[in-house]
């Protein structure tokens, strides 16, 4: 008798922790449609809200295995308005006048191009470029409670990233984003190794710093720094 009492016992406890094991690890499964939607709708509202900023960036080109000092360096003024895109003001360069010419200037440029207002939506982190994963649990990164999503571009594109994004919990606001690019913008280098990071500012995701390494057979190895500081930003409800 109490021989079988406890085994009733044994048996109930072991499917309470069966019931809360499955518990807990449904709680740690991210309902990855309602991420993905998330993510899509942060991504819109930025567009549809921030109507105009301006941003000092600092780019640093660096040779070879060596990040401690720069063949070239750029700092710009970049405005962006929604209707027209981005523009740029240089304050100051030093370094290598063909690396600046041939190098920082062709990238100043290509942002031009991909942020017009009709190339700008084809480089969108959203669910309509892009094949998203969600990953199980997540993960702290600066400081956030990041979702993990695996995206994998739907078309191949030098602004595309095959690669990492964390978005935060709470907002579905961009972290952080790191990959490769899904193609080269010259047949003279390869894709791009990029990391960017973000910050949450009057509630969107805006730049921080970003790092992209390419190889060329030609010249070797290249990496470029940016970082982003003083943003003030127009938003329109």
């Amino acid at each position: 008798m109490i021989l079988n009492r406890f085994g009733r016992m044994q048996a109930v406890g072991i499917f309470l922790v069966f019931v809360f094991g499955v518990a807990l690890v449904s709680a740690q499964q991210p309902d990855a449609s309602a991420v993905i939607r998330g993510v899509d709708a942060a991504v819109h509202a930025r567009t549809d809200h921030v109507a105009s900023y301006t941003v000092t960036e600092h780019y640093a080109v660096f040779r070879g295995k060596d990040e401690t000092h720069a063949a070239a360096e750029m700092t710009v003024r970049t405005t962006y308005r929604r209707e027209s895109g981005k523009s740029y003001e240089v304050l100051a360069e030093s370094g290598s006048g063909l690396v600046r010419k041939y190098g920082l200037l062709p990238l100043l440029e290509h942002e031009k191009q991909v942020n017009l207002p009709s190339n700008r939506e084809a480089g969108f982190f959203t669910s309509a470029n892009y094949e998203m994963q969600v990953k199980p649990g997540t993960e702290r990164v600066d400081g956030r409670d990041c979702f993990v999503i695996a995206i994998h571009p739907k078309r191949k594109a030098p602004n595309l990233i095959e690669g990492t994004l964390w978005v935060d919990e709470k907002d579905y606001t961009i972290v952080q984003i790191a990959g490769t690019s899904s193609s080269s913008p010259s047949l003279w280098t390869n894709p791009a190794h990029v990391e960017r990071h973000y910050m949450n500012l009057n509630g969107f995701g805006m730049a921080t710093r970003a790092r992209a390494v390419t190889e060329s057979f030609l010249i070797g190895r290249f990496t470029v720094t940016i970082d982003y500081q003083n943003y003030q930003i127009q938003v329109q409800p």
